[in-house]
């Protein structure tokens, strides 16, 4: 099975759910820089952190689903999509967390959403579990239907050397 969406021969999906966690991620630090004390406006960095991550998950879940047409259905597809499911659900966590923050001045954080963010940090670690396991099957898959030719890579074009005439 390969991917719809690729570049350059790589799925697009696993290169893009990295933004939506680091993103998600450093919101979180933000917010706990705000609640612990930090500047004000660390709170509203972290705020506009995690509505990026929103944007990043979303185009995440686009490729995620178009990428889901072409899995039979099977073990693998349960686990595609439960993962799309538990990254939808830690989004929707951040979801909330922003609409909440949305009409609060400074957009500053409050513990009780920094532990809404923290749960759903805690749920995003179930899904880089269940990624990283549809990688290793994905790998698998396409190096045992493309055999050594997938080790290989991109083929330079060669050069031809010409050899002087004795």
């Amino acid at each position: 099975m390969q991917s719809r969406l690729r570049v350059q021969g790589h799925p697009i999906q696993p290169m893009l759910v990295t933004f939506p966690y680091g993103l998600f991620v450093c919101a979180t630090i933000f917010d706990l820089a705000d609640v612990v004390g930090g500047p004000v406006f660390l709170g509203e960095v972290g705020y506009w952190t995690a509505v990026a991550a929103l944007v990043a998950a979303a185009l995440t879940t686009i490729a995620g689903m178009v990428d889901l047409w072409d899995v039979p259905p099977d073990r693998v597809r349960r686990t595609a999509i439960t993962f799309n499911l538990v990254n939808a659900g830690m989004a929707g966590l951040f979801l909330i967390s922003c609409l909440v923050r949305a009409d609060a001045p400074n957009r500053g954080a409050a513990p009780a959403l920094l532990v809404v963010e923290v749960v759903a940090l805690a749920i995003g670690g179930v899904g880089v579990h269940l990624g990283s396991r549809l990688m290793r099957h994905f790998e698998s898959a396409s190096t045992e239907a493309a055999g050594f030719d997938a080790l290989r890579g991109v083929d330079a074009p060669t050069a031809e050397v010409v050899r002087p005439r004795p």
